[in-house]
């Protein structure tokens, strides 16, 4: 099929300069949960019809397999959809989605598909309680033969709850017929595009309909608080379908999913959790409360304690994170590495069973097995210019306050004594120590706050 997607409303109660289908929902962009969708329907082509925002929406999700039409001025959903028609396919049907409707299944086009099949008019409805502000599906003998938009409903129409939801799916060459010949004599003086279903009725084609199997499928976003409470019932979703794979989540309403996360059994997440990019985690994880986990791959019995920060980075199999410990891009821990509270790893790997409880900072790094890291260690990696290298080779111990300016070597099984600034390689199996001459002063006198 061809898949055409209309992006061009400026949501003026967005309160924005950001194009509405640009705003965020789970992390990522309104139309890019549409585009999504719209790919996994495998359309023959898909267009994006924009407006609002100048360039922004085509240079924010530009993509091969996309292609961008603009809207301007914008004159109605049925103009917006003539942009898109002399890159559509005559024989293949058209289906028309919203980019800021982004919470559609493909369960539910695929029944709207198999509605119209091969030479049908096919409009996804849905029965609300309360229809204000939306079209109303009008049927004859149960037939649909037309949709009245609000303002040109009759009172009666008016009383009408089943609704038109703007998706559809028509022949294309049939559309095209129709889109020609539409009226803008209405109450908005705009081209609708529901009105092709009078013109379809008219020329002999039938109209079906489809409804999905949740109301919120069909939910578009006007304004922040529309955002807002579409985010809450994607990440209620999302916490579902967790809980059903057999993850336990301590609060299933205190969980933000922005991209992926893969779990293994018996997985436990405390509440206040944040999952950002593409997050693995393997069997017997635990991760404890207000952790934020980004782009990053969790072995099996790893616990993260609460308050971690972890991005692009690798845990090893039963390490222990944290509390307070951030994790930059680049680091790689092995099996049973314990980083500690307000212990900060950048671009490092560190061998299995390596500590560094407390207090350090390890960036730039290669550290060995076995290796015992004190606390106020830093690597000082960095001279204002260049980044350089640390190695720490196995069962090196180093004392606390050390300090290892890079490129440095410690050597396997050697010590750095407390408070050691080490400049130079540090030899295999000895102590090294760099630290100045300890003296006692008999009868300093501290010195005394003057009086004013």
């Amino acid at each position: 099929m061809n898949v055409v997607i209309l992006a061009a409303g400026m949501g003026k109660r967005m309160q924005s300069d950001l194009p509405k289908v640009l705003h965020p929902l789970a992390g990522k962009p309104l139309l890019s949960h549409v585009i999504d969708t719209a790919r996994s329907l495998s359309p023959v082509r898909c267009c994006v019809v924009f407006g609002h925002g100048g360039d922004a929406v085509p240079r924010t999700l530009a993509a091969e397999d996309i292609d961008f039409v603009l809207q301007q001025p914008q004159l109605g959903t049925g103009h917006a959809v003539m942009q898109a028609l002399p890159l559509l396919q005559d024989d293949q049907p058209t289906l028309v989605l919203y980019g800021d409707v982004p919470l559609t299944t493909p369960a539910t086009l695929q029944k709207l598909l198999r509605a119209a099949g091969t030479d049908k008019l096919a409009v996804l409805t849905v029965n609300l309680n309360d229809p204000t502000g939306y079209g109303r599906i009008v049927r004859e003998h149960h037939r649909i033969v037309r949709i009245v938009e609000q303002k040109d409903a009759s009172d009666t129409e008016r009383s009408i709850r089943e609704v038109n939801t703007g998706i559809l799916i028509a022949p294309t060459r049939q559309l095209k017929a129709w889109l020609s010949n539409l009226s803008n004599d209405n109450a908005q003086g705009e081209y609708y595009l529901t009105d092709i279903i009078a013109r379809a009725v008219a020329s002999g084609v039938a109209v079906e309909s489809a409804q999905p199997d949740f109301v919120w499928e069909t939910l578009g976003v006007n304004s922040k608080v529309q955002l807002a409470e579409l985010e809450r019932i994607h990440q209620h979703n999302i916490a579902r379908e967790l809980l059903e794979a057999g993850v336990t989540l301590l609060d299933p309403a205190r969980i933000d999913v922005r991209g992926k996360l893969v779990c293994g059994r018996d997985v436990e997440i405390d509440v206040g959790c944040i999952f950002e990019g593409q997050v693995n985690i393997a069997d017997k994880v635990k991760i404890g409360a207000h952790c934020v986990i980004k782009n990053a791959h969790i072995a099996s019995g790893a616990v993260i304690k609460p308050f971690c920060h972890i991005e692009d980075a690798v845990v090893g199999a039963n390490s222990q994170i944290g509390p307070y410990a951030r994790l930059r891009p680049g680091t790689e821990l092995a099996e049973d590495v314990h980083i500690g509270n307000f212990v900060e790893i950048k671009n490092s790997q560190i061998a299995a069973h390596s500590k560094a409880n407390h207090l350090a900072y390890v960036g730039d790094a290669t550290v060995g097995a076995r290796v015992n890291i004190g606390a106020g260690t830093i690597t000082c990696n960095y001279d204002g210019a260049n980044k350089f290298r640390t190695i720490i080779e196995d069962d090196a111990f180093i004392g606390s306050d050390s300090q290892l300016v890079a490129p440095v070597t410690v050597g396997k099984g050697a010590t750095l004594g407390a408070g050691t600034t080490l400049t130079k390689n540090a030899p295999p199996d000895s102590l090294t120590v760099s630290r100045a001459r300890q003296i006692s002063i008999a009868g300093w006198q501290r010195p005394v706050k003057q009086k004013k």
